[in-house]
């Protein structure tokens, strides 16, 4: 058990170690012990048992941050299938490909409902259930789509193995096509143990949650790292980060950490600078991750609200952490990196494969329990991301005199908005849809808020009185709104390398050339 954990165990074991000390709390409304949150669980998972839900079905669930998503991810891994949590934001268009690439049987959501995605899944006759806590003395409830097997099928018989695939994800892909990542129990409980480790979270520590629980950053390093460790989450009334409750709850709740996206580390700054609490709570750390986190950034927010900004580096494959600077107690942070690998092995590896000496930069690759064992059903994209015997990341980056990772930018043209990474050529693609354009291409732009905004630049057919308003409000239409695209250049030519290729940067240095001087980005992960 203690060499090849699962993820479900680790949480058992907190649970019997733990039992009446707060888990999860809904801020002024419930609060769940760690005891309590296992009970719900199983009982859950009975529900779905019943339900008809076997050992390696795929599970996709859509919730704002919840108790209710909480306990039925837990209890979807605990009937050993496979939690795939979406995004709400997804237009059913979105939904319909990730629901079928996933081939999920089954989709949960709240009471409420989500139209996109009941429309996705009618349409791929995947049946719909909504779930429901009505308090935390009573079970979850489950709405049932028709057949329901009466067997009393417990889950207690039911053994957790750590190859269980727990979690999948899509990862945005620098093809049109987002890449599937399973991660398994072993994969998860790897990860919630680096975690713990690197920053010793402890049944004494308290968070409040401000990132969404359906990518890797929230779920594994906000709530599964603290279940682990027998410490307490607090979910925000809105189900969602809200600047004007976030510090509120910190105190509430007696927080002693959080993490977030530079994104949200910007919008807490600027409402201390406008509209300051009169007093903070004393953090032991705050944590930095999914974007690259600008050092005068760190520096303002150590100042404000006196605790230790550490930055980390993470990605959905290594089940979110590879690297993090480390507590003031165990060695410096350094702002500009992304501290040292945690957990697993680092290397930056020439094209040859070949290890880079300190202070020369190479692709940032590695390997350990907490890595993917590869994308599912693209043996191209696994045969790049896996040679060599390592992982590839797809960043460029150096490791410095004492180990400290150092990101100075990426291989892939991903377009990372905020710590959302997006595909431009998924972007492209719906440009290229629209009847009047001939050619279009999205790239990233520096923005002071989200790092970087996505602009396009378009060629309309012939005769076409297409505008920017009607292409922005085509891309809104067919893409996630955090996908579309901010700013339009109309143009009748594109800039093109000498062999006639559109080349991202190219395009993106000549128009941003007319509109200012911006200035170049730091990247990271």
């Amino acid at each position: 058990m203690e060499n090849h954990p699962t993820l479900t165990g680790l949480l058992q074991k907190a649970a019997s170690e733990f039992p009446t000390r707060r888990a999860l709390s809904v801020s002024g409304k419930l609060d769940i012990t760690h005891l309590r949150l296992q009970q719900l669980v199983d009982n859950a998972a009975t529900l779905l048992r019943a339900s008809g839900i076997s050992p390696g079905d795929v599970v996709a669930l859509i919730f704002p941050n919840t108790v209710e998503f909480v306990v039925m991810f837990l209890a979807v891994l605990r009937c050993r299938a496979t939690a795939a949590p979406l995004n709400p934001a997804y237009t059913a268009e979105e939904l319909e490909f990730y629901l079928s690439d996933s081939e999920s049987k089954l989709l949960i959501t709240t009471k409420e409902g989500i139209q996109s995605a009941q429309a996705a899944a009618s349409k791929l006759k995947i049946p719909h259930v909504t779930a429901t806590l009505p308090d935390p003395q009573s079970g979850i409830s489950i709405s049932t789509s028709g057949a329901v097997s009466i067997s009393n099928d417990s889950v207690s018989e039911l053994v957790n193995d750590p190859s269980d695939v727990a979690l999948f994800l899509h990862t945005s892909g620098t093809t049109s096509r987002p890449k599937g990542v399973p991660l398994t129990q072993l994969n998860l409980a790897s990860s919630v143990r680096n975690i713990k480790s690197v920053y010793k979270l402890t049944e004494l520590d308290s968070t409040v949650l401000v990132l969404p629980l359906f990518h890797v950053h929230g779920l594994i390093a906000g709530l599964l790292s603290s279940l682990v460790s027998g410490a307490a989450v607090t979910l925000p009334a809105a189900g969602r980060f809200s600047a004007s409750t976030f510090w509120s709850d910190m105190l509430a709740y007696g927080a002693t950490w959080y993490t977030a996206v530079p994104t949200i580390h910007q919008i807490v700054l600027d409402r201390h600078h406008s509209k300051p609490e009169p007093f903070y709570p004393k953090l032991r750390f705050i944590r930095s991750c999914s974007a690259s986190l600008a050092p005068t950034v760190l520096d303002r927010l150590e100042e404000a609200f006196g605790a230790p900004v550490l930055e980390a580096y993470a990605m959905t494959e290594a089940a979110h952490l590879m690297a993090s600077n480390p507590l003031p107690e165990n060695g410096v942070h350094k702002s500009g990196s992304v501290g040292k690998p945690v957990g697993q092995e680092m290397a930056i590896l020439n094209e040859n494969g070949l290890r880079q000496p300190e202070g020369v930069s190479g692709e940032v690759c590695i390997r350990g329990p907490n890595v993917t064992k590869g994308y599912k059903n693209n043996p191209e994209a696994n045969k790049v991301a896996f040679t060599f015997g390592w992982f590839h990341t797809g960043d460029v980056g150096y490791l410095d005199s004492d180990g400290y990772l150092h990101l100075v930018g990426r291989i892939k043209e991903l377009i990372n908005r905020g710590g959302e990474k997006i595909s431009p050529i998924e972007v492209d693609a719906v440009l290229l849809s629209h009847p009047e354009i001939a050619q279009g291409v999205a790239f990233g732009v520096p923005d002071d808020k989200y790092g970087e905004e996505i602009n396009c630049a378009v060629i309309p057919i012939e005769d076409s009185k297409i505008d920017e308003a009607e292409v922005l409000q085509f891309c809104k239409k067919n893409l996630a709104a955090f996908k579309a695209p901010k700013k339009v250049f109309i143009t009748d030519d594109l800039p093109k390398t000498a062999t006639g290729k559109i080349q991202r940067r190219l395009v993106a240095e000549h128009f941003l050339a007319q509109i200012s001087t911006a200035k170049v980005p730091k990247f990271g992960a």
